[in-house]
């Protein structure tokens, strides 16, 4: 059980959604992700949201991906808003502030967004409202859906920023991993639509990437509590359902893990 107060203020936090990676995906692809499951095996939860949007409101109130199971009374949240009247854990970091981000920037840290899908981009209103949590934030198109190479891209910008940021200052970064949204098929040789294999095969991509990313923070010396998980899932036809934004297991049925980098 982390105590997110031991964590808070004397390691670094890495946020990572690889959105819409589906929980059956993830799992099969363990021993080809040492960066993601070196330590440790994927554990199934319930997304709050079932798509970007909707659910990384909830992440940024706090509210992650809960364990899928019916105990919600073994669940302990790591982030909690302060005066809510709600029974919180010893081990739950309380905030102030309407959102864990700024309460993290509250407390020191400098909070960094890179986005990745369409809800991150800030071309219109709408997508500027969940990079605007953040003190920093970061989109261009080579780290959108269509990119073949977006995820090396994303972990290019943030070498780039990481090399520019103090040693003693705390860091919040939040990365959003765009490579495994659709469309996924491309990182299949000869698959012509998105699946569950080209999913699988988009991890594998994003998880070889994201190993460059977890050796720059190693080397930066602080140590880094990192949470790796998805937003929602998505559906190839299952039941007859096609996408997300819709509840079906498929969607809701998420990937989780936390570790120290």
């Amino acid at each position: 059980m982390t105590d997110m107060n031991a964590i808070v203020g004397t390691h670094d936090i890495l946020m990572i959604t690889l959105d819409t990676l589906r929980y059956d995906a993830a799992v099969p692809e363990e021993a080809n992700c040492p960066n993601l499951c070196g330590s440790g095996p994927w554990e199934k939860r319930h997304t709050p949201g079932s798509f970007t949007y909707a659910a990384h409101h909830a992440f940024f109130g706090g509210f992650l991906p809960t364990p899928a199971n019916t105990n919600k009374a073994e669940h302990v949240r790591l982030f909690h808003s302060r005066n809510t009247g709600l029974k919180t854990h010893p081990h739950t970091w309380l905030f102030d502030t309407p959102d864990m981000v700024s309460g993290l920037a509250a407390a020191g840290y400098q909070t960094v967004c890179i986005g990745g899908v369409i809800f991150f981009s800030k071309k219109v209103p709408l997508a500027r409202v969940l990079p605007g949590y953040f003190q920093q934030s970061y989109w261009r198109m080579t780290f959108g859906v269509t990119n073949p190479r977006s995820t090396e891209h994303q972990v290019n910008h943030a070498l780039k920023l990481l090399g520019n940021t103090p040693l003693d200052q705390r860091l919040f970064l939040f990365m959003n991993v765009s490579a495994i949204h659709g469309p996924n098929h491309m990182f299949l040789p000869g698959a012509r639509k998105d699946s569950v294999d080209s999913q699988r095969a988009a991890l594998r991509y994003a998880d070889g990437e994201l190993g460059r990313l977890f050796d720059a923070f190693r080397k930066r010396g602080n140590p880094v509590f990192c949470l790796a998980f998805s937003d929602h899932g998505t559906a190839y036809g299952e039941d007859g359902y096609q996408g997300h934004r819709l509840a079906h297991d498929t969607v809701w049925n998420v990937p989780y893990r936390e570790f120290i980098v």
